[in-house]
């Protein structure tokens, strides 16, 4: 049956109008993304087969558009739409730390680069450039490898350092196998990288590993 024909009250659009976005399902907010549905299938019934098919609002916004459109109903343009939403929520949480907010916490640094890397394909590295007071001058996504490696090139991130005369960094990385343990390789560049950030008198607060769902910290773990 077509959402139109639902007593009004019922209705996803209506409903979240009387009584905030917080009195939806997590289908009902899909429906309203989604739009419209099928001849035989509401736009509530797709946002049901979605988190049936991918198990939770995790794993459909971890899918890729190809993953999307296996599901019945979903073709190019609602698959569209919902990588859309993954992409505009990552942009608001990393637009929640603003230039010139200082990054003391741990928590913090683990969010944004979190929010920048856990849905990357293949590993990026991405460097946090900031002040003596550790407010973020710059945040990069450096270099870009393979879904098992990334090569970094410490003298590309000692001429970021200087151009964006930064006082310290946090530097970040991506595992696509979901684990965040740090390799042997991490280890070794990190302490290279640290070295040669020694010589322009930068400090390395911290390297972070982000897995699925757990992000590693360098210096929690004592290896910096």
């Amino acid at each position: 049956m077509s959402i139109l024909q639902w007593p009004p009250s019922e209705r996803p659009r209506e409903k979240l109008a009387a009584r905030g976005a917080g009195a939806l399902s997590d289908a009902e907010l899909l429906a309203l993304f989604i739009g419209s549905g099928t001849r035989s299938l509401s736009a509530l019934d797709l946002g049901l087969n979605l988190l049936t098919h991918f198990g939770g609002l995790r794993q459909l916004f971890d899918a890729t558009p190809e993953q999307l459109r296996q599901v019945n109903g979903i073709g190019l343009a609602k698959s569209a739409q919902l990588n859309a939403i993954l992409e505009l929520s990552r942009r608001y949480l990393k637009s929640e730390r603003p230039r010139g907010e200082s990054l003391t916490s741990s928590a913090a640094s683990k969010l944004l680069f979190k929010s920048e890397l856990r849905h990357q394909p293949n590993e990026v590295f991405a460097v946090l450039f900031l002040n003596n007071q550790h407010e973020m001058i710059r945040f990069e996504h450096l270099f870009n490898g393979t879904i098992n490696s990334a090569q970094v090139h410490l003298r590309e991130v000692v001429r970021r350092c200087l151009q964006y005369n930064a006082a310290a960094l946090i530097v970040g990385h991506n595992h696509p196998s979901g684990i965040s343990e740090p390799s042997q390789s991490d280890i070794a560049i990190t302490r290279d990288l640290q070295k040669a950030l020694q010589l322009i008198d930068v400090r390395l607060l911290d390297h972070l590993v982000v897995g699925d769902p757990v992000v590693s910290s360098f210096s929690e773990l004592g290896l910096l």
